[in-house]
């Protein structure tokens, strides 16, 4: 038996003959894809939306599947932030936290981490609390193109003339509905004069969430935000700005203004735990009705690993291929199938030079190896060093193999990039996508012995 047959349980009759004339291609394994069912060539229906673009079922479904399915794309959500706090689960600390930094300290706050950690739903949830608390709460997501002057006038646009100081709830202009934005002039708005502005703020709070921080490419914006935040501080303003990034320290996010940091509550956003990832597959257990057996909850831990999007993506795939089967329970056999199909997406996710490097790769029998490289990724947030590899991976053959792998790595890999500095050396994924992908296909291939107990994958 060859290694791959070895290495993958279930593999498909003609694979060994495949690599044998030479393809190169990643194995992925995959059912029919969820709710498709064959096209009439086949003697089968044709596929087809089971419910309308109004969210109301498809007549010619069973109205409980189609139920089950409706709820099931609500409350898991993997390329969506949850907006609605019912199918929060976890970060209880990091809300409390956030919650007492900005009402009893009077701070600022940021909060940091990398991506899939669920930063967005966690300020949705946040500015869905603070309005309940009749918080005014302007929510601007960033871009690579964000304005300071824009970015102001669309705050002053959402603010009544009502809260401030100088009119007042039955003044003309806030009976007429005018607002912070008719006292701002035609020229672009300075830090200062935002400052002036909104100190005019009475009667109610206001937080200012900017969603996405790191992706502004302006270092002016970036500055004026920065040096607003120190002047709303210093002069008591009642607006309050909560920043969210992308970012391994606060340092990297906010670094423009030094004395800005004792206006700052800095809050990392970590991973989720197992009781937390558990709480998430409860929350649609709860609304859909769907059950999650015991070794499905244990195979989505296992293959998340404190990741809310994978958590979130692999129970609304499983959850599908149940509905699919007409069943209401969850196996691992379903958690199997949908690491399959993420694994697809994200091969598609990544780029030609590295699925070419990826498929060079696993030829010479190295997936053992990046699958550790990807964990150790995934772990500690993107940069690691070979101290972490041996750390958070049990199987010595891996890890030996994944510290061969990359201390023979040229400086100019595609996949990863080598790091120097006063610390020693580390490494990190050149690509954003790659971490993900290697590890799903590790998890699909049960690469990690004791860290996953997933059956093989149906062929």
């Amino acid at each position: 038996m060859s290694w791959w047959n070895r290495l993958i349980p279930g593999s498909k009759p003609g694979v060994e003959a495949n690599r044998a004339r030479g393809d190169t291609t990643p194995i992925v394994w995959t059912t029919s894809p969820a709710g498709a069912n064959p096209s009439p060539s086949h003697g089968g229906l044709f596929p087809r939306f089971f419910s309308t673009a109004g969210d109301q079922f498809d007549t010619r479904t069973s109205d409980r599947v189609a139920a089950s399915r409706l709820k099931l794309r609500g409350v898991y959500t993997p390329a969506l932030p949850i907006t609605d706090r019912r199918f929060f689960a976890g970060r209880t600390k990091v809300l409390t936290n956030l919650i007492r930094a900005i009402e009893d300290e009077r701070l600022h706050t940021v909060v940091y981490g990398e991506r899939g950690l669920g930063k967005t739903s966690l300020m949705h949830v946040l500015a869905q609390t603070a309005r309940e608390a009749r918080y005014l709460v302007v929510y601007v997501t960033c871009g690579a193109g964000s304005n300071f002057d824009e970015m102001i006038r669309g705050v002053a646009e959402n603010l009544s003339l009502r809260f401030h100081v100088d009119f007042g709830p039955t003044s003309p202009e806030a009976e007429r509905g005018d607002n912070f934005l008719s006292l701002i002039g035609p020229d672009p708005v300075t830090v200062r004069g935002a400052s002036d502005l909104f100190s005019k703020v009475a009667g109610t709070r206001v937080l200012i969430a900017l969603d996405e921080f790191d992706r502004s490419e302006s270092s002016d914006f970036r500055r004026a935000i920065a040096e607003l935040v120190k002047s709303f501080s210093d002069r008591s303003v009642r607006v309050q700005f909560v920043i969210a990034g992308v970012a391994a320290n606060l340092n990297e996010l906010v670094a423009n203004v030094p004395s800005i940091q004792r206006s700052i509550a800095a809050i990392q956003l970590p991973k989720m735990s197992a009781a937390e990832i558990r709480d998430l597959i409860k929350n649609g257990e709860a609304v859909t009705g769907i059950g999650f057996d015991d070794g499905a909850v244990h195979a989505i831990i296992a293959r998340s690993i404190g990741f809310p999007y994978l958590a979130s993506l692999l129970s609304h795939r499983a959850g599908l291929n149940a509905i699919d089967e007409g069943r209401q329970t969850v196996t691992e056999d379903d958690v199997a199938t949908a690491t399959s199909e993420a694994v697809e997406e994200a091969f598609a996710r990544i780029s030609k030079r590295s699925q070419i490097q990826i498929k060079q790769r696993v030829q010479k029998g190295s997936l053992g190896a990046l699958g550790a490289l990807a964990g150790a990724s995934q772990t500690t947030g993107g940069i690691f060093s070979l101290d972490d590899i041996s750390a958070l991976h049990a199987d010595p053959i891996n890890v030996a193999a994944a510290k061969s792998l990359i201390e023979r790595l040229p400086a100019d890999d595609v996949l990863i990039e080598t790091l120097e500095d006063d610390t020693g050396r580390t490494f990190r994924f050149r690509e954003d996508g790659v971490p993900t992908y290697l590890w799903l296909l590790a998890a699909q291939g049960r690469f990690f012995e004791g860290q996953d107990k997933a059956k093989p994958v149906r062929a």
